[in-house]
């Protein structure tokens, strides 16, 4: 997997933005893990909808808040977004998990055309060895919520690590002296109290459309109508 970015940055979502710049640091954190490719941006109404659930999603699959041992699965922000400033505020709230690639890099309009990204949002599901999963998982996030990755880890055959030590996996949770209480409290799968899977985002009306390398708005404003195809000449030849 972590050929796909061979050669390439990628960032840490986090306070001091570290960049994974060499071959082992990339492929200690993509390695026998699914990837989703966000294609996403600050700028679509329905982007800005279905982060929120996006984030629930990862942060509940990863936070050892809630989960004794934190899922193999890694997120790219691959922004579509006009603007480096545009995309620094949509990535503000989002996990420091996350990666993302630095905005002058023009992998992140590749990626788009490689995997036939034709509206936003997008999440295309990458096995370990980098073959796709899932085309687009946003649909199924919106309705399944985290039960998506059992059903992603047996279809892709994923290595399982939970043989070891919480020490050998990336980023482990603190200790403190009410973690045990809290793992006791709050166990796998379950939610914290008064908390409540978000609703679903409902369709892509209006969708979007790519112009140009990026994606952009269809310019439809009509609710429920799917959105528009991209022209022939973007179409992927058979």
């Amino acid at each position: 997997m972590a050929s796909l970015f061979s050669g390439r940055v990628l960032i840490r979502n986090n306070s001091d933005q570290d960049e994974l710049d060499t071959e082992a640091e990339l492929s200690r954190r993509l390695e026998n893990r699914l990837v989703l490719l966000f294609f996403g941006s600050g700028s679509c109404p329905q982007c800005q909808a279905f982060a929120p659930i996006l984030r629930d999603f990862f942060v509940k699959l990863t936070d050892e808040f809630y989960v004794l041992r934190a899922a193999q699965l890694a997120l790219v922000y691959v922004s579509q977004d006009p603007t480096e400033e545009q995309q620094d505020l949509f990535l503000r709230d989002m996990p420091k998990k996350w990666l993302f690639l630095p905005f002058e890099d023009d992998l992140r309009r590749d990626l788009g055309r490689r995997f036939s990204v034709e509206r936003l949002p997008a999440v295309v599901v990458l096995k370990p060895g980098g073959d796709v999963l899932t085309r687009d998982a946003t649909d199924e996030i919106r309705r399944l919520g985290p039960a998506c990755f059992a059903n992603w880890q047996e279809a892709a055959e994923l290595l399982d690590r939970s043989f070891l030590q919480p020490e050998d996996q990336d980023d482990p949770a603190p200790r403190s002296l009410t973690e045990p209480l809290r793992r006791c409290k709050y166990r796998p799968g379950q939610a914290r109290p008064q908390e409540r899977e978000p609703a679903g985002a409902g369709g892509r009306g209006g969708g979007w459309r790519r112009r140009g390398a990026l994606l952009t708005p269809a310019g439809n404003s009509r609710v429920g109508i799917r959105g528009c195809d991209l022209p022939r000449s973007y179409r992927p030849r058979l």
